[in-house]
């Protein structure tokens, strides 16, 4: 598999271990693969007897197989995905697909853990130590955090917007120490974004120091966010008509990994692009104007994304085709209040607790069903454990939920963070101190 920048003119391919290394290309832009990998008819015949691991290795060996050894992939793939992924059917036409049970209860466990065992065969014969730089407005932080915690000759610093995650996340990457820096940014999440961009794109700084990164501008990142979808699928009933995806959306990885997975073969019938105040892409796919702006600060913190990183490499799998992108692509923004009410009701309705995240991509989903009257069964992402969220849940449900063990854990100790302002010398010297 070769991977290219996004950015005019498209170079030629660079390997798996650039593409994954550098993080971002030369240019600035973003990889994605010269060519995508179809998946054939044999493999979707069969798909529904496979366990998900099973799914995974065949994907990856779809995407990766002429890069990895097959019994380097088969570690990988087994080590990183050992949790489950289970679809809750609400009724007869809705299913919530539960990406929470990884180590730190966030979807991101997936694309975090495969691509530390992924980054870690690359680099085992690299004469430096790697620093992998990671901007998080949330669960980014921890399930990178936790998926490289002690993994030799890598170091993972981590920035984050001061006062702008939850303490359940904050602590989940600020308590681990070892191998793993978390720098508290004076700004919002764009700002930790700009921050990362601007050192991966710093040529003197890498020659000093070899830079890549685990947000999902890295590749690495996106590869494995499309094997849950395959599963979602796979667990539902051979109908022979695809599912209608929604998608709770910040900075777009996750909407990008399914779309990719559609051209790998995915029957999909359509993508929800579910968004918060944030609105940038719901705007544009209405106007076919992007204008990014400031984030907003919402219930759905992990989402307060004014300029999503990833909305370039979805113009580019369309070929910035807005027409197109309608076709596949419905979108809505949804507030706090929308995001509040359904989070009620759907406790009240089902007995069923959602995070504010699953429930912005949930009212996207009735609103979509109530404009389109699809006839497809719908799928909604569950991208968080509702503990995580805990306050807001309760105070929109009046039940608090129950805490999982290894969340409350991490509560109980001492944070460790240095205090950055968000000035790109200042992070520079940080990270050749």
């Amino acid at each position: 598999m070769r991977f290219r920048s996004i950015n005019p003119p498209r170079q030629a391919g660079v390997s798996l271990f650039d593409a994954v290394l550098r993080g971002a290309a030369p240019d600035g832009g973003l990889y994605v693969p010269v060519t995508i990998p179809q998946l054939g008819r044999a493999f979707f015949e069969r798909i529904r007897s496979l366990s998900f691991p099973e799914i995974c290795l065949e994907v990856s060996r779809a995407v990766l197989g002429e890069d990895v050894p097959d019994a380097a992939l088969q570690e990988i793939v087994n080590s990183a995905l050992d949790f489950p992924v289970p679809l809750v059917r609400l009724s007869s036409s809705l299913s919530i697909l539960e990406l929470f049970h990884g180590p730190t209860l966030a979807f991101k466990d997936f694309g975090a853990r495969f691509m530390a065992r992924l980054m870690a065969h690359l680099v085992c014969d690299l004469p430096r130590e790697l620093t992998v730089l990671v901007a998080t407005s949330g669960d980014t932080g921890s399930a990178v955090a936790h998926a490289y915690l002690g993994t030799p000759r890598i170091r993972v610093v981590i920035l984050y917007p001061s006062g702008r995650v939850s303490e359940a996340q904050e602590k989940q990457f600020t308590t681990l120490g070892q191998n793993i820096f978390a720098l508290e940014i004076s700004g919002a999440f764009d700002d930790c974004q700009r921050l990362v961009k601007q050192a991966l794109a710093d040529a003197e700084l890498n020659k000093k120091l070899p830079l890549s990164s685990a947000n999902s501008i890295n590749v690495a990142r996106l590869i494995p966010q499309m094997f849950y979808y395959f599963s979602g699928y796979a667990q539902l009933p051979d109908t022979g008509a695809g599912p209608v995806f929604a998608v709770p959306s910040g900075n777009f990885g996750n909407l990008t990994a399914g779309l990719m997975a559609r051209r790998m073969g995915l029957p999909a019938a359509h993508f929800l692009a579910a968004t918060n105040a944030n609105d940038e892409v719901p705007e544009f796919l209405r106007s076919g104007c992007f204008v990014p702006r400031a984030s907003r600060t919402t219930l759905s913190t992990a989402m307060d994304v004014g300029n999503p990183s990833n909305f370039a490499r979805m113009l580019d799998l369309y070929g910035g085709d807005v027409a197109a992108m309608r076709k596949d692509i419905w979108a809505r923004s949804v507030n706090d209040e929308q995001t509040q009410r359904t989070m009620r009701e759907v406790h009240e309705r089902f007995g069923y607790l959602l995070d504010p995240h699953t429930a912005v991509g949930f009212t996207a989903w009735e609103i979509f069903q109530k404009e389109q009257k699809s006839p497809n069964s719908g799928v909604v992402l569950a991208t968080a454990h509702p503990a995580k969220f805990a306050e807001v849940v309760e105070r929109a449900t009046g039940t608090r939920p129950a805490m999982p063990e290894r969340l409350s854990a991490s509560l109980v100790k001492p944070k460790r963070a240095t205090p950055l302002p968000a000035q790109f010398a200042a992070l520079r010297e940080f990270l050749l101190s």
